[in-house]
């Protein structure tokens, strides 16, 4: 189920501008070599995949459609990139349901998006290979790619700030879980003694870390080179790991531990249902 490290103040707040905290940061950063001022970030929302572990609530619907407390799922996604301050998103779907993304979020302004684009993966490739449809849409610029079934208590800003002043490589948000068998079924990185991230393991029986990865994935332009070159794993998908740790093995992966909620909605149903009541009662992306 999702973990809640700690518990954000009562409330919801939208669409208001995102404010870093003022006792030292809300996010801890490591290992990201910055550059003077600051590049353009694009978002990119995947928002596809058949939503099994949810079924039967998703055999009619996208999963990213189902409501969590007063609003479809992935008005949150976009809620949180907008109050990270991007306002250029592209949303990735498939299946026979994509055109209610069109439908629900026509073209962006009631979301506070100045641009929104849509791609279509016509099969279920993996996370990199939807990513790799966005490469138009992204051009020269730096992308966040968040997977729309993740909700987040707290504001991610801090994290795109950082990675639009890094140099150059990907960041990736961690969350902190103390569950072991939970963790078992997530990407779980591996650190070193000076906190650099030496290896991401995906589902370890023995995890390495009580930090697993979210859905949130900060890259330059030149991953989807990095996408060109990936071989497909035993599923037949091209997997969103092996991009992270390409960017682990050439010593270019920052990160950041989350402080505050997360929780991956489409998990299953009881973690479906928790975060529901966890946004109820305490809101998402605040400030």
């Amino acid at each position: 189920m999702p973990s809640s490290p700690s518990s954000p103040p009562a409330g919801i707040r939208r669409r208001q501008p995102c404010r870093l905290p003022g006792r030292g940061p809300t996010l801890s950063n490591r290992a990201g070599r910055t550059a003077p001022g600051a590049s353009a970030v694009r978002g990119v929302l995947l928002a596809g995949g058949t939503g099994s572990r949810l079924y039967p609530l998703t055999r009619i619907t996208n999963k990213h459609l189902l409501p969590i407390y007063d609003r479809p799922m992935i008005a949150y996604a976009i809620e949180a990139l907008v109050k990270a301050g991007i306002e250029e998103v592209m949303v990735v779907t498939g299946g026979t349901h994509a055109g209610e993304f069109l439908r629900l979020l026509s073209n962006g302004d009631d979301h506070g998006l100045a641009r929104l684009s849509y791609a279509y993966q016509d099969r279920p490739g993996g996370i990199a290979e939807a990513l790799g449809l966005a490469a138009r849409f992204v051009g020269d610029d730096r992308v966040m790619v968040m997977l729309a079934d993740n909700i987040f208590g707290r504001c991610i800003r801090p994290t795109v700030e950082a990675f639009s002043r890094q140099a150059e490589g990907a960041r990736i948000l961690l969350a902190r879980i103390d569950d072991p068998v939970h963790l078992r079924h997530l990407g779980v990185a591996e650190l070193a003694d000076d906190g650099r991230v030496t290896r991401i393991v995906e589902k370890p029986e023995l995890p390495p870390s009580e930090l697993c990865v979210t859905g949130v994935y900060c890259y330059g332009p030149d991953v989807f080179d990095v996408i060109g070159r990936l071989e497909p794993s035993q599923r037949g998908e091209l997997e969103i790991t092996d991009v992270n740790n390409h960017y682990v093995e050439h010593g270019r992966m920052a990160y950041d531990v989350l402080d505050g909620f997360w929780g991956d909605a489409g998990e299953s149903i009881d973690a479906y249902y928790a975060v529901n009541d966890h946004v109820r009662r305490h809101g998402a992306n605040l400030d």
